[in-house]
């Protein structure tokens, strides 16, 4: 038996695969590396996922989107797969997730993907503007069946079963009482649409010490303040909210790229406090351990 959900007629419910109907792509300098980079995203075949191929390496190597690639690093999610590595990836797989783009080949001309403006407006712009084809074959399901958590006492990431044909989320996102951030909490359920228009336009965001210390590494000496959100005493430096809660949007736009990594859809609640992109992962690999994914002959409604 299985874990994917049933139908009325006692039939697994499964959507069919997806991928683009023609190249997309966005070029920019990546946060970290200040590197100018193009990503180019093409269509692929069935069951192929989502596949990063660095054009600028000898013998173009490839590296699956899935978490037994992933490397602990912080503040990004980082793939490394025979020696070649991609960064910073988080953006590009909450694009592709949250458009429901299954099968895509992703070229890439550097390592590090670009910071653009901190969301994935632009991704997701480019990935619609190329349209979105549908495919013959069923997308692959793991239904959460059972809680499972991992994390610590302040910062923490669960799963739970909930009967639904799509990931939902509920995200606690606190800074305190005295913070400019304070505390913020959302939760919905992931689709194309919502993906959109109320979490690719959310961007990354620091507090200025943060930002201060990252530069003292020498670590995104290039970036200005207006392109991405910097909290200062009086709020934003040199930009302006999109959303009132525009930072725990994007954690929940972080925490769909890295949900991503279990390679096909999830169907229960995802529910965060304080997390980030290494207990998202971790909980990614406890699923995969604990739930048997469906890999379904056909669709059913």
């Amino acid at each position: 038996m299985n874990s994917a959900s049933l139908a009325n007629n006692g039939e697994p419910i499964a959507r069919l695969q997806q991928t683009l109907k023609a190249s997309a792509s966005v070029s920019g300098r990546g946060y970290w590396s200040g590197k100018e980079v193009t990503v180019r995203f093409e269509p692929a075949p069935e069951d192929t996922g989502v596949v990063f191929i660095r054009e600028d390496l000898e013998g173009s190597p490839q590296i699956p989107a899935l978490v037994d690639y992933r490397v602990e690093v912080p503040r990004r999610t980082n793939l490394v797969c025979q020696g070649a590595t991609v960064e910073m990836v988080e953006h590009v797989l909450a694009s592709l997730a949250g458009l429901q783009v299954d099968n895509c080949y992703v070229h890439v001309t550097s390592a590090e993907m670009p910071g653009m403006d901190g969301s994935a407006k632009d991704y997701v712009e480019q990935i619609l503007a190329a349209g979105i084809e549908t495919q013959t074959a069923p997308r692959a399901i793991l239904t959460i069946s059972e809680v499972v958590r991992v994390g610590d006492d302040e910062c923490w990431v669960e799963a739970r079963p909930n009967g639904s044909k799509r990931m939902k989320f509920k995200y606690r996102l606190d800074f305190g009482n005295e913070g400019l951030i304070g505390r913020e909490t959302l939760e919905g359920k992931v689709s194309p649409e919502y993906f959109q228009n109320e979490l690719a336009p959310a961007r990354t965001f620091l507090l200025l010490q943060e930002a201060e210390w990252l530069r003292q590494q020498g670590l995104g000496t290039h970036v200005d303040f207006s392109e991405l959100l910097v909290f200062g005493p009086e709020g934003p430096i040199d930009n302006e909210l999109r959303f009132e809660d525009e930072c725990v949007r994007h954690k929940v736009l972080d925490l769909v790229g890295d949900m991503a990594l279990a390679g096909c859809d999830i169907q229960g609640t995802i529910i965060a406090n304080r997390s980030g992109h290494r207990f998202n992962a971790e909980l990614v690999k406890q699923l995969l351990k604990e739930n048997q994914v469906a890999y379904l002959s056909r669709r059913t409604a």
